[in-house]
């Protein structure tokens, strides 16, 4: 039988309010009593955990930087959707996958990554690691699986990718990728930001499924958050007093921010969903007249089979695509256009709002890779990628984008 994340997500175990409310309460507490003395000695050994207090053991809570009860909530929440034995939310997208990455490699050891992957965490993996934690990346295509194989060496812990790569929406075989990983004792890392609900990496043998809830599981782009999903073991790991990623570096979510994401996972769904289907129609339409246009929705794109493979039935092939208006002028020009003019969307990076979403991405979000970086990517400077909205009529957009596409010679 197929995963079905919307089902997962409704029998997991719901948080009830203090009094009673249909909705759990925000435990803004940063520090937690117990009462028995015996108990407190037991967290700090890691003996005892959030776990613990559901086992009926009493208050097992300690600090809110290690764990706060609604951030725990949410954790539990989104690894009900990604199929995960636990999950915990932090501060940022990029502290889920600094931190998981952290936790997995020490200095010496090395990394096995896309070469297409969200500019940040390029850097992080090009520039930072190695600097700071004598941590080493070799990017390489992450769909030429001997390449990958290639890649590995001894000191290989990780291989980190996207599920839908930034900004190309290449798509990653979890399934063939996680075998050749696994073969040689290294953990697959997923970022699954773009594709949420779509596709569930760890059912597929991701060891660990890392988001930007900023994105699509937000979806109002009004508040920067992440999550690690993975195995109990991997949580309590980044939890660790001594060493732990989590615990030590401190990318702590505020409680009141989980209680408030809390409310948009029962209709994340839906909102994907929508998403997926504008984004489809608006794909079809611009391959019928010619325009190059990138969607994994459409049968011509090369990794649209694979998609097929790894997807959950029912919530489309997501809300990105890109259109190479074949130069960074046109890029600009269109951008400009359709924002100020049209009123289509907005020229601003990142995605998954419910307004459409513009950039040009080797001039934003890919700025961080070099010329030549950028072209071993397949990021041309034409690229726009557009994170495509649900608000107002379909055919409306279509005809404002339709205007923008022949204002720059794309259409006739």
């Amino acid at each position: 039988m197929a995963f079905d994340p919307v089902q997962s997500l409704s029998s997991a175990r719901h948080e009830f309010g203090e009094h009673g409310g249909v909705n759990m309460s925000i435990e803004a507490s940063t520090t937690f009593t117990v009462l028995d003395p015996d108990v407190m000695p037991e967290i700090f050994q890691g003996e005892l955990g959030p776990e613990a207090q559901h086992k009926g053991s009493g208050g097992c809570y300690l600090y809110g930087r290690h764990f706060n009860p609604t951030v725990y909530v949410l954790g539990r929440y989104v690894s009900a959707i990604e199929g995960t034995e636990s999950g915990y939310a932090c501060a940022s997208g990029m502290a889920a996958i600094s931190g998981s990455i952290m936790q997995c490699c020490e200095p010496g050891d090395e990394v096995v990554a896309s070469n297409t992957i969200y500019g940040g965490t390029f850097a992080f993996l090009k520039d930072y690691l190695p600097v700071k934690t004598g941590v080493k990346t070799t990017f390489v295509d992450i769909t030429d699986h001997d390449a990958v194989r290639n890649a590995i060496t001894d000191r290989t812990k990780v291989v980190f990718t996207e599920t839908m790569s930034n900004p190309t929406l290449t798509v990653c075989d979890i399934p063939a990728v996680a075998e050749i990983a696994h073969a040689h004792n290294a953990k697959l890392i997923v970022d699954n930001t773009f594709t949420p609900m779509i596709v569930s990496p760890a059912i597929h043998g991701a060891d660990v499924v890392v988001h930007s809830i900023t994105k699509f599981i937000s979806g109002s782009s009004d508040i920067i958050a992440g999550c690690i999903c993975g195995s109990t073991e991997f949580l309590l790991d980044l939890m660790d007093l001594h060493t732990g990623s989590l615990m030590l570096l401190g990318p702590t979510m505020d409680p009141r921010i989980a209680f408030e994401l809390s409310t948009r996972l029962p209709h994340l769904g839906l909102r994907v969903r929508e998403h997926s289907r504008r984004a489809l129609t608006f794909a079809q339409r611009l391959e019928d007249r010619g325009v190059s246009v990138i969607y994994p929705g459409l049968e011509s794109h090369p990794h649209h089979k694979t998609l097929v493979k790894i997807m959950n039935e029912g919530f489309g092939f997501g809300g990105l695509l890109g259109i190479d208006t074949g130069s960074r002028e046109k890029a600009f020009e269109l951008l400009e256009y359709l924002q100020n003019v049209e009123r289509f969307g907005f020229l601003a990076v990142s995605l998954g709002f419910f307004d459409t979403l513009m950039s040009a991405s080797a001039a934003s979000t890919s700025s961080e890779l070099s010329d030549e970086e950028l072209e071993a990517a397949g990021i041309s400077p034409g690229l726009v990628r557009l994170s495509i909205g649900y608000t107002n009529d379909l055919e409306v957009r279509w005809e404002q984008l339709e205007r923008g596409l022949r204002k720059i010679g794309l259409l006739k």
